[in-house]
């Protein structure tokens, strides 16, 4: 089973990427962000909590995402694998998404980290909330804590993955079939799927 984190702030391209990795290697991607904007559309009580949290550009508490992330996974049975994006955030979220996976007679293969610039990732953004209406993407003091809580609270995730030799940082920058390539260089080379 290949099970990848894709990694990298708001605007480095995880979602572009994940659908072309998803085809390629017919894993299953769960946002978090997609399932939480789901959930918000619902008005559920967890899309409620998780926008109070969103519209300031802070994170959604740990136990309420791995509770989340936790019934998505186990709505599948024998996948080839998955792709985890936006999660973890934490080094709390990590360990326990390894327990969630070894539940599972599995593990994380590898964490893929999209490396992008802040300016290129606050143009990108803005682009985005004018194409999609994402609210959270139209203001750019919120993008900018936005990218200031995930360098302060999320990179650190990264190191969790680092000690465990699984962590590999892509270019985020330049073209969408270039970095996909480069993605797919780095799981054909160190993944066991192949």
């Amino acid at each position: 089973m290949l099970n990848i984190v894709l990694f990298g702030p708001p605007g480095a391209g995880k979602g572009t990427q994940s659908e072309r990795l998803v085809e390629k290697y017919k894993l299953i991607h769960l946002s978090t962000g997609d399932i939480f904007r789901f959930n918000i559309k619902q008005e559920t009580e967890l899309g409620k909590l998780a926008k109070s949290y969103m519209d300031k550009g802070e994170l959604v508490p740990d136990q309420v995402t791995i509770d989340m992330l936790n019934a998505e996974v186990k709505k599948y049975d024998n996948p080839n694998g998955f792709i985890f994006d936006g999660f973890p955030r934490t080094p709390a979220q990590a360990m326990a998404l390894d327990k969630l996976m070894q539940s599972r007679n599995s593990a994380i293969t590898m964490m893929l980290s999209l490396h992008v610039n802040e300016e290129e990732l606050i143009k990108r953004l803005l682009l985005r909330g004018k194409d999609s209406g994402r609210t959270d993407d139209t203001d750019e003091s919120v993008i900018r804590n936005r990218i200031r809580v995930y360098e302060e609270q999320t990179a650190v995730a990264s190191e969790f993955y680092q000690a465990q030799g699984k962590f590999y940082q892509i270019d985020g920058i330049g073209d969408i079939d270039d970095i996909f390539n480069r993605l797919c260089h780095v799981i054909d080379s160190h993944s066991m799927i192949m």
